[in-house]
């Protein structure tokens, strides 16, 4: 009959030279779990495996455990595993320190989805079939554009719901938006543009990483209309075009016209073109010049950040550069991600799950809007997962905004940090995608408390 044993799988490195005998496997020993190699309460192998792995005698194991047990290093118990015990270990580590930005108590930042409204039922089925269905070979070292079955049901994706000129071989799959403009503003200095502008005001964040590959950057005016076209002067422009991050207004159609008839590059953001709520569809600013506009989407809003999946659909004449942009920046999104996205998409269960959150933001848009007092200005149109709530001149400031909404453990931003220039304007910029369903009521009536203060 074959021997059996249930810790003969375990795996352990000991530094030990059969010359050196029974005293050199207790030192052995000693010595991994002092220096926390074998953890405290970790099951350690049983004496036949280890004897068999080292080749030596099963009762010179024996031995060992029973004096090493006698010193306090291991505990052993009848009919139960051997375990490391706590009294030669070396001291835990010190606890975690708290994050330095806790989670709020009333989550209303802007830019964040409902996660707990990630499909995780569809995303496991979706997972599921990417992995039966999907070659070995898709798993080595995948192409800089991405995976292609996640291109090819991007490209007629995007034509379906966004009206995008999209061609498989023009789509670049990114690790997130961070890395996409990133890319881009590489690749683009490559080419000898080095000068981007973005919308005033506009998210810091991606400003920056342009800045830090090499591009110079300008600020543009927004409007009512949207960005000023003619106020364009930069071989490329960056631009929200459907719904102005964080104004919330739309580019006007003169302005669209005007803006892919400027001869510059332009990339449109369109991170939440999804979520339009009043029924007037607004396309993808790229069909209008699908060799001057390079088309940005995400799953970030849709489904979650951490999936970090963003996508290019490209300009022929940008396709190598940015290909070689990728190459150089050595990250790419997980493969199984995007396997599992495409997946999703062909099943259906991406528009029902898009259905389900467009239809839940647009109630939670009108409940924020019959709450709010008459002393703040809503702004912009019916879309996305962010309200722009302009703060009267004459007062309260967006700093006494923002102190009464921290007092009472509401994560909000202000408008003041989206400005390239001091001395404009002060709003408040409400998530209301971001709390989870049964916290949203309590989070519209903790800031409509905090706004009645501040105005009384």
């Amino acid at each position: 009959m074959a021997d059996s044993w249930t810790s003969s799988g375990l795996d352990v490195h000991l530094d030990w030279q059969p010359e050196t005998g029974r005293p050199g496997l207790a030192a052995a020993i000693r010595a991994a779990i002092r220096e926390g190699r074998w953890q405290p309460g970790a099951t350690v192998p049983s004496t036949r495996a280890l004897a068999q792995d080292l080749g030596i005698a099963r009762g010179t194991v024996t031995r060992v455990y029973a004096d090493l047990a006698a010193e306090g290093y291991l505990h052993t118990a009848q009919g139960a595993p051997t375990r490391v015990a706590t009294a030669g270990a070396l001291p835990q580590s010190a606890p975690r320190p708290a994050p330095r930005d806790p989670a709020p108590r009333w989550d209303l930042r802007p830019g964040r989805p409902d996660l707990t409204a990630f499909p995780r039922q569809a995303w496991i089925i979706a997972t599921r079939r990417a992995l039966l269905r999907t070659p070995a070979a898709a798993f080595g070292y995948e192409s800089e554009l991405g995976a292609p079955e996640l291109r090819d049901t991007l490209a007629a994706y995007l034509a379906r719901s966004r009206g995008v000129v999209a061609d498989p071989a023009r789509i670049v799959v990114c690790h997130g938006y961070s890395h996409a403009i990133a890319v881009l503003a590489r690749a683009l200095v490559g080419l000898g543009i080095t000068e981007m502008a973005f919308e005033n005001p506009s998210l810091h964040m991606y400003r920056d990483i342009a800045a830090a590959q090499g591009q110079r950057i300008v600020g543009v005016e927004v409007d009512e209309h949207g960005i000023d076209v003619s106020a364009v002067d930069s071989p490329a422009v960056v631009v929200t075009a459907a719904h102005q991050y964080p104004t919330g207004v739309t580019l006007a159609p003169h302005r669209r016209t005007q803006l892919t008839r400027s001869g510059a590059l332009i990339l449109e953001d369109d991170y939440d073109g999804e979520f339009r709520f009043d029924h007037q569809q607004v396309g993808a600013l790229q069909a209008l010049a699908p060799e001057r506009v390079i088309y940005a989407g995400t799953a970030s809003k849709t489904l979650a950040p951490a999936l970090r999946l963003a996508w290019l659909v490209l300009p022929r004449s940008l396709v190598e550069p940015v290909r070689a942009a990728m190459s150089d920046s050595g990250s790419r999104p997980a493969i199984l991600n995007q396997l599992a996205l495409a997946e999703l998409i062909d099943s259906g269960a991406y528009d029902q799950h898009i259905r389900r959150c467009r239809a839940e933001y647009r109630a939670r848009r009108a409940r924020l809007l019959e709450a709010l007092p008459d002393s703040v200005r809503p702004h912009g149109i019916a879309a996305g997962l962010h309200l722009l709530l302009m703060l009267p001149p004459e007062g309260p400031t967006e700093t006494e905004a923002m102190a009464a909404c921290r007092r009472r453990a509401i994560g909000i931003e202000g408008l003041g940090t989206y400005w390239m220039d001091p001395n404009r304007p002060g709003g408040l910029i409400v998530g209301y995608a971001a709390p989870p369903k049964h916290a949203y009521n309590g989070a519209v009536q903790t800031l409509v408390e905090a706004l009645w203060e501040i105005n009384t």
